[in-house]
């Protein structure tokens, strides 16, 4: 890691990322380690195995410059429509995790904002991407469309890019299979709305995770045997149900465990929490910034009639739980 650079980060729980990256997050100046970097850009909502084919070109691209990621915070759906919740599959810090992960040099966040959506198409490129940012470069997906009132075509902004001095390559869709439907946010978002852990993972090229501070609940868990820790989860559209889970720890520990996703039917019906219990674990969570990847869908949230039924069916959960966990082959992000 860079000394004297406090925008370079490694991925909480991780120890180093593979090579120096560098964060450069909103209106901060883009750094020295990042000047004249060939950028993807887009949202990268998943960081997908669609976008991870962007990400490669990057670093195929960049030669002797640095290779990076330019997104935006908000969303700019988010931006657009503020008052309808929407299901990030990756948050910000999330995605410095994983891009850190990828062998790039840095990510080069900036506010979405009423002036950047207002800005031009050539303006976005001469004025932004070539002079405030100074890229030499950038990639982008079939699909991407910038500049005010999405005015701007992948092919206007190759042709933009030439007459900026910038080099413009755009990546055609990527499929899971020949055949299928080029890998999206959304069609990942519709597998873990259904429980579909396998095809969100596979679309994903990883284990999703989620990342969120343990907060202080009803105690519940600790009288009926089972411990949790509970996770209050932004506008999460995973379906309710129960899960096998392996959850990263602030220091770098890794514990298998279950966890419900829900409104705890059996008691209160309450606002959805991610309740996560850790095989093996004795110690306080509180206030600590956890990770938990979701491994596997093992059933629905159901109503018991009793607290008795309730802990018969968590001893049946933690079963399954660790069995899937033992047989999961998928990467993890989390090192």
């Amino acid at each position: 890691m860079p000394s004297g650079d406090e925008n370079a980060v490694p991925p909480v729980g991780t120890g180093p990322a593979p090579k120096p990256f560098t964060v450069c997050r909103e209106d901060d100046p883009v750094p020295p380690a990042l000047a004249g970097a060939v950028a993807a850009l887009g949202n990268f909502d998943g960081v997908h195995r669609g976008h991870r084919t962007l990400i490669e070109a990057v670093r195929e691209q960049a030669g002797s410059h640095p290779a990076a990621v330019l997104t935006f915070e908000p969303h700019p759906r988010a931006f657009f429509a503020p008052d309808q919740p929407m299901f990030r599959l990756t948050g910000p810090r999330a995605k410095e995790i994983v891009f850190a992960r990828l062998g790039l040099d840095g990510l080069i966040v900036r506010r979405f904002d009423a002036r950047l959506a207002g800005t031009g198409a050539r303006d976005f490129v001469e004025g932004w991407l070539r002079d405030e940012l100074g890229l030499s470069g950038v990639v982008i997906g079939h699909d991407f469309h910038f500049g005010r009132g999405r005015e701007g075509s992948p092919g206007i902004l190759a042709e933009l890019c030439a007459e900026a001095g910038l080099s413009c390559r755009i990546v055609p869709a990527v499929s899971a299979e020949p055949g299928d439907a080029p890998i999206s946010s959304s069609a990942i978002r519709a597998a873990l709305a259904s429980g579909d852990i396998a095809r969100a993972n596979g679309l994903l090229g990883y284990r999703w995770f989620v990342l969120a501070q343990v907060r202080h609940g009803d105690k519940r868990g600790r009288t009926l045997g089972y411990p949790t820790a509970n996770l209050a989860l932004e506008a999460c559209g995973l379906a309710h149900g129960i899960y096998a889970v392996r959850v990263r720890l602030a220091d770098g520990r890794l514990y298998d465990g279950v966890a419900s996703y829900g409104r705890r039917p059996t008691f209160d019906d309450g606002a959805p929490l991610l309740e996560v219990h850790l095989f093996d674990f004795a110690g306080d969570l509180y206030g600590q910034e956890v990770a938990v990847e979701i491994l596997s869908y093992l059933r629905g949230e159901e109503r018991f009639s009793s607290a008795e039924a309730l802990i018969a069916q968590m001893g049946i959960d933690s079963a399954r739980a660790r069995a899937a966990i033992k047989s999961d082959r998928v990467p993890s992000m989390l090192g």
